[in-house]
């Protein structure tokens, strides 16, 4: 399936593409039951949590949608009418994974193959959906773009082996992991660089995992103004994902809707000669095979940062 987070006439919905249009999954799911209040999840993050049920529910409301198309029309979007939101607005742990390319480790001079796995958090604050805006601090801080598949966790676990990791998979998606390099860099500051508001751009949808039975063979690509950027597969993972399941799981509790990211192949703007970094007016277009694609514009921030840089004195 190909879930959705959107808003129609002003109300956030939870949807399924059928089609290629949009339909309301709980009005489906209600159509099918023929009770009008009928519910089966008010947002993405609870469908999670209903586990195997509610998602054996939701397969239904789709199978219904499909062929019964006459009985869910009012509840049907075309999807240019409609705006889409990031799959889950308030995820609980989003973990991303660090140098987890061997292309990306190779562009960096200054990093070195891993024996284990790394990550990074980034926090809730920095999560947009499709079309929301990226707001730029100021051309001082070097900001830069990733494209991400982000795996999104369906059950809780801890210590989770190899073997066992993939069960814990609901499905996948889109992250765009922005970052202000100059803070990323300047004092090993990655936290506080790849966490300003906005600087986690995810969508456009939340496949589920059945749809996609390998995820190492997924394309993932970057283009900036039209041109490619970043262009590999999961092909080159240092770490495959069963492993990042386990070493993440070793030492904290996964629990429905946490966001794993598994790394960004070469191509980024730092470490390109002459640097490409972001700037208003940009437009980033992030698309990985089996997804879809996901688009935001880069906007100049309004608080007036951008047009007096802190200085060394005023950090």
């Amino acid at each position: 399936m190909r879930l959705y987070s959107f808003v129609a006439n002003d109300q956030s919905r939870l949807g399924v593409e059928v089609n290629g249009r949009l339909v309301d999954l709980n009005a489906a799911h209600a159509a099918r039951l023929a009770r009008a209040d009928a519910r089966l999840a008010p947002t993405m993050l609870d469908l999670i949590r209903g586990g195997v049920a509610a998602l054996n529910d939701a397969r239904a409301a789709l199978a219904f949608a499909s062929q019964e198309p006459a009985r869910v029309r009012d509840a049907t979007h075309e999807f240019d009418r409609i705006r889409l939101l990031a799959p889950i607005s308030r995820p609980g742990k989003i973990l991303c994974s660090g140098l987890n390319y061997r292309s990306h480790v190779e562009e960096n001079p200054a990093a070195t193959f891993l024996e284990d796995p790394r990550f990074f958090v980034k926090t809730t604050n920095t999560v947009i959906g499709p079309e929301e805006p990226i707001r730029w601090p100021g051309a001082r801080f070097q900001v830069d773009y990733e494209v991400e598949l982000a795996v999104v966790i369906g059950k809780a676990g801890r210590r989770l082996t190899r073997g066992q990791a993939m069960d814990f998979v609901f499905g996948y998606t889109i992250l765009h992991d922005v970052t202000a390099r100059w803070v990323q860099f300047k004092d090993k500051n990655e936290d506080m660089g790849k966490n300003f508001d906005t600087f986690c751009p995810m969508g456009p949808c939340l496949v589920t995992a059945d749809e996609i039975p390998d995820p190492a063979a997924l394309r993932l690509t970057l283009k900036l103004n039209g041109r490619i950027m970043q262009d590999r597969t999961n092909e080159d993972w240092c770490f495959p994902l069963p492993r990042l399941l386990e070493w993440f799981s070793l030492g904290l509790t996964f629990e429905p809707g946490d966001i794993v990211s598994t790394g960004t192949p070469a191509g980024i703007g730092y470490f390109r000669r002459p640097q490409v970094f972001l700037k208003p007016g940009d437009v980033c277009e992030l698309e990985i095979s089996g997804i879809g694609k996901l688009v935001n514009r880069v906007v100049a921030d309004d608080d007036g940062l951008t047009e007096r840089p802190p200085t060394k004195s005023a950090l």
